[in-house]
């Protein structure tokens, strides 16, 4: 049986994790090859300079519906693995359209949360969904592999640069 004080110790219990950048990439056009990129500067409010999605210049593929939720998208490199291991499908960091890759951070499970992706802090909206346009780009068949391990959207409430290897962490 709980008893209560079990039940007050789990509540005041905040699960400690890390994770880190592994990978960064925009683009400025829908279609146009994801570039790789050593950094990123993070506008709060706003996006990515210099990517498609950036609040003020859309040129994504859903840029006719611009979202202050999406100004920055994050993919687990544990999912490339999973879709190798799983399916069979290579598919590399630069091809599922995200902008920052992370390793270690338990991503579908920040929604709703404030977390620090380097010195930016973020607040993730939503996780991201597959959409047919990534299997046009790639060649792939990957929608069906990618439900529910698609990424996730996030607002950039603190603005500044990443770099590969910074630190992802709670809030």
């Amino acid at each position: 049986m709980l008893d209560t004080a079990t039940v007050d110790r789990a509540s005041t219990f905040a699960p400690t994790w890390s994770g880190v950048i592994r990978h960064l990439h925009i683009t400025p056009r829908a279609f146009l090859p994801m570039r790789s990129m050593p950094e990123l500067n993070l506008v709060a409010g706003k996006g990515i300079e210099g990517d498609r999605y950036m609040i003020g210049r859309e040129e994504g593929y859903y840029s006719s519906k611009p979202e202050e939720g999406r100004q920055v998208t994050l993919f687990e490199i544990e999912t490339l693995i999973a879709l190798k291991r799983d399916a069979g499908i290579d598919l590399g960091p630069e091809e599922h359209r995200r902008n920052v890759t992370t390793e270690g951070a338990p991503l579908t499970h920040l929604v709703g949360k404030q977390f620090w992706l380097g010195q930016v802090l973020l607040e993730a909206t939503r996780l991201s969904i597959p959409c047919r346009h990534i299997e046009e780009v790639t060649g792939k068949s990957i929608f069906d592999p990618l439900i529910n391990r698609s990424g996730l959207n996030c607002k950039i409430l603190k603005g500044g640069t990443i770099r590969v290897g910074d630190a992802v962490r709670n809030a």
